[in-house]
């Protein structure tokens, strides 16, 4: 049952492909987004707080931001195949969409000038947010079948500017995240169930009502499905480190450091007993402790997995061409590959069949470290309107299909954004934006479990059909 926290774990790794490659969100200003997150040297407004903390330190007032992202994502799988452990196709459905239509996503930034060198801010952002869900019925259940993450950081930074050349800004981050999943568990994947049921828990597919309960021999393929829903949550702290270099009037260069999170996830697993001929046994035979004679699957206990977030680095710039135009670059590599291991525990050990014992399982998605590549522009087409535009290529971490999970079918992707920014008046700014986020088609093809820890799943495949479109929304207001 390995993936009931593979989803806990996918889960605050992951926030989804709807977004951006790997786990994180994608977008947290509308600013930036509408330059396909080129602009981190730009220092617009308030949300520098996450692309460069430095970037306070160039505002001309205190400011409020409040952004909105509307993301519509989809992922759609087909040709799902899957195998039970001990052999033969799993049935069920093998196509459909798993994202839903639209999820909303709200950030807020603010800044405070102390004085004309020091600037102080507060963001509060989504960095990870998912919702993917199959049917009860794919055949994929035995991987995972539902998972439900968002995860908020709460962020203060102060910015200092050392000369008018040179600033500087640190953050201190605070995530909370909360994760819930559902995941389906063959109890028969060690062949119990087939070979040894009592006459109650196989008596709903028996007509001989009325007998004494015996133990009889069945074949339980199928048959003997039960599913955990999972909750956890937990907070995780780091910091991030900003600078910004005006070289010229025309040129500006910055770096960005985000550090890594780690994250403790604990929660709880909630055991339901699904197929015909384990629904009766559960109670009795399945559902107890192994000391109380059952198998360790109990209808609650609690999990735990430890994680770490990755850290990044960015380095990014602008270069004022014109009067009225300016260009933007940004790459950002990300240390993805802290996502090789991850060691789920359970409170109670599971018998796992032949006399073996597990309270945990190890998955090892062996994701490598991956790098963004952003080039933008901004346009002032007039007085209060200012036109933007971006494109962004977007490396995937995940190395080939085989480890690749099925609630993150993730691909390579290519950005492509536009925008606005609207200022009637001084003290009013409104940002507009549209991303349309191209995903590589993707395949996913995984191994059965060994049957040496908590996982009874057996291989699975299936083909993925990705991309998202976000539509960006921001105020300002400029005190």
């Amino acid at each position: 049952m390995l993936k009931k926290i593979t989803v806990l774990v996918s889960g605050l790794f992951v926030a989804h492909l709807a977004h951006a490659s790997g786990y994180h969100f994608g977008t947290q200003s509308v600013t930036a987004q509408s330059t396909a997150n080129s602009s981190a040297a730009e220092a617009a407004d308030a949300t520098t707080i996450f692309s460069n903390p430095a970037g306070l330190a160039k505002l001309d007032s205190d400011q409020i931001t409040a952004s909105l992202n509307l993301v519509a994502p989809h992922i759609k799988y087909s040709d799902a195949k899957a195998t039970y452990r001990r052999g033969g196709e799993v049935q069920g459905e093998n196509s459909g969409k798993i994202t839903k239509d639209v999820v909303a996503a709200p950030h807020i930034y603010g800044a405070h000038k102390i004085n004309d060198d020091v600037t102080v801010g507060l963001g509060v952002y989504v960095p990870f947010a998912s919702s993917t869900e199959y049917s009860e019925n794919s055949v994929l259940r035995h991987h995972l079948n539902q998972l439900g993450l968002t995860t908020v950081a709460v962020e203060p930074v102060v910015s200092f500017k050392i000369n008018p050349q040179h600033a500087v800004g640190v953050g201190a981050i605070a995530q909370y995240s909360t994760a819930e999943l559902r995941k389906y568990a063959d109890w028969d994947a060690t062949g119990s169930v087939s070979e040894l049921v009592t006459y109650e828990a196989n008596k709903k597919a028996n007509s001989q009502a009325g007998q004494p309960a015996t133990f009889v021999r069945v074949d339980a393929t199928g048959k003997a499905d039960g599913h955990a829903k999972v909750k956890g949550n937990d907070w995780g702290f780091g910091y991030q480190l900003g600078w910004l270099w005006d070289i010229n009037d025309q040129t500006r260069v910055g770096i960005n450091y985000r550090s890594k999170v780690e994250h403790n996830l604990k929660g709880t697993a909630d055991w339901q007993a699904d197929g015909v001929y384990v629904q009766a046994a559960y109670p009795t035979r399945i559902g107890k402790t192994i000391a109380e004679g059952g198998t360790g699957y109990v209808p609650h206990e609690k999990a735990s997995v430890k994680i770490v977030t990755p850290e990044s680095l960015s380095v990014h710039g602008m270069y004022k061409a014109t009067d009225k135009l300016n260009l933007f670059g940004d790459v950002t590599w990300t240390r993805h590959s802290r996502f090789n291991r991850a060691e789920l525990v359970f409170e109670n050990e599971k018998n796992i069949g032949r006399g073996q014992k597990s309270d945990r399982t190890i998955i090892t998605p062996n994701w490598r470290n991956t790098y963004k590549v952003a080039f933008g522009g901004s346009y002032q087409y007039s007085e209060p309107l200012q036109l933007r535009a971006g494109i962004a290529f977007d490396q995937s971490p995940v190395r080939s299909a085989s480890s690749r999970l099925n609630t993150l079918p993730d691909g390579n992707r290519i950005w492509y954004s536009v925008g606005a920014k609207y200022q009637p008046a001084k003290n009013h700014i409104f940002d507009v934006a549209y991303s349309h986020i191209h995903i590589n088609d993707t395949t996913f093809s995984a191994a059965a479990s060994t049957g040496n820890d908590v996982d009874s799943k057996g291989t699975g495949s299936a083909k993925f059909n990705n991309y998202a479109n976000i539509v960006g929304l921001q105020y300002t207001y400029k005190f």
